[in-house]
């Protein structure tokens, strides 16, 4: 009899709890400003409501839960917020953060779980900051693909990721390990992407898509950051970049490319690729190859800008990296604006990592001060994002059955788009991560 009551209590229980696992999962929004669907039309007064981590109805005005036709929900009342899609960031390294007092030669001393640890703030502070999903574009596959599900199984709070693992790379280009001995560099680089010749560069493509891949980064030119005089020309051969790119293809993966010098930019957007980060040099010709391709730009300015005030105040910086550094950095305003001319594909992104995980919205000032609308700065870091990630059926606009990624600010940030550095509130598939 003890027993059969213990049975019947516990049943009870599990589904006492099922019942309020269910009714959690029912949330209705009272937004006082919105940017809704595809071409994000600013909206008064919705209402939204999120079953089961998606957006199942948008009503105009503030409806009530009994005229929704719900017995029960969780009110969110956002009525004096603008409320807008979770922003995303194409280009982050969430396994590290520049940090010019540290012991460069730190790395030598920790192991992977070292770089989880501390990536597990980086990834708390960039959804604190309204980025709902990243694009990681280069760390250690040992690291980022258990962060991955980390934060997947809710282990850990942050944005979704989607991520490259170990960038593909010829022999001392600039994803290489560079500034050591050879004995020594042999013995600690033991990456997955290092490959010469289009036969071993298909391997390695392979490898590291079998590594987890989600997406697959090269490095088209030399790199400002590798401590190498060896320029931001282009690296791979012609032949390596078509094979990477029809492996990948192949394989279900897109790739984007590392580029910065010109002769690099053109051949990577020959070979096929997806899209360029930075895209420091550009010409009319990279102009039309974009075209033909239908190749995105993840122009990263906050990066560049962030280098350049550290090459002012960082004694230690190598002279190869000051010296890329000063003569990269100013060359980028004009490709921007002529990409922006010419309505090239253009997607938000950071390069967090090299700035402060967090302070990934400063990169919409940027946008900004060199052209774009306060609208396209936005739609660069959700609708355009999103179409670059393929989940533009998942994510980047507010829309039913897409995910409830939301996130609010007090003011326009059409109007003044650093209200964007001051998110309120934080949603990600139906979940809330901050609420001030």
């Amino acid at each position: 009899m003890k027993q059969k009551l213990i049975t019947t209590l516990a049943s009870l229980g599990a589904m006492l709890c099922s019942a309020s696992s269910f009714a959690a999962q029912t949330q209705v929004i009272y937004a006082g400003s919105m940017l809704s669907g595809a071409e994000q039309t600013l909206e008064k007064q919705q209402t939204i409501v999120i079953e089961n981590a998606m957006i199942s109805r948008i009503e105009e005005g503030y409806v009530s839960i009994s005229e929704l036709g719900l017995s029960d929900a969780t009110i969110i009342d956002l009525k004096d917020q603008f409320v807008m899609p979770g922003l995303i960031d194409m280009h982050v390294h969430v396994t590290f953060e520049r940090d010019a007092n540290v012991n460069p030669h730190r790395w030598l001393t920790e192991y992977e779980a070292d770089y989880a640890l501390r990536s597990i703030k980086y990834l708390q502070r960039s959804l604190d900051a309204g980025f709902t999903s990243v694009r990681d574009l280069g760390s250690s596959y040992k690291v980022i693909f258990p962060l991955k599900r980390a934060v997947e199984r809710g282990d850990i709070s942050g944005p979704r990721i989607f991520a490259a693992g170990d960038t593909i790379t010829p022999t001392g280009g600039h994803a290489d390990l560079h500034g050591y001995r050879k004995d020594i560099s042999d013995v600690i680089s033991d990456g997955l992407g290092v490959c010469d010749g289009a036969d071993d560069c298909r391997r390695a493509v392979r490898e590291v898509i079998k590594s987890g891949a989600d997406v697959i980064k090269i490095t088209a030119t030399g790199g400002v950051l590798s401590n190498t005089a060896a320029g931001v020309s282009q690296q791979f051969t012609d032949q390596e970049l078509v094979a990477i790119v029809e492996t990948a293809h192949n394989l279900g993966r897109s790739v984007t490319a590392h580029a910065h010098g010109i002769s690099g930019i053109k051949a990577a957007l020959r070979a096929g690729v997806d899209s360029i980060e930075h895209g420091s040099y550009l010409d009319q010709q990279s102009i039309k190859l974009f075209k033909k391709h239908n190749a995105y730009l993840v122009p990263t300015l906050l990066a560049g800008q962030t280098v350049s005030q550290e090459v002012l105040s960082n004694p230690h910086m190598p002279v190869a990296i000051a010296n890329k550094v000063r003569a990269v950095v100013p060359q980028v305003e004009a490709s921007f604006k002529l990409a922006l001319k010419n309505n090239i594909n253009i997607a938000f992104g950071t390069d967090s990592g090299v700035s402060r995980h967090g302070n990934n919205a400063d990169e919409f000032q940027w946008l900004v001060k060199y052209g774009m609308t306060e609208k396209q700065a936005i739609r660069s870091a959700t609708i355009d994002a999103a179409k670059l990630l393929g989940q533009q059926d998942k994510l980047g606009q507010l829309s039913v059955g897409k995910q409830a990624d939301i996130i609010s600010v007090n003011g326009s940030p059409l109007d003044d788009i650093s209200t964007l550095k001051n998110v309120q509130f934080v949603m990600k598939a139906g979940q809330v991560y901050k609420q001030l």
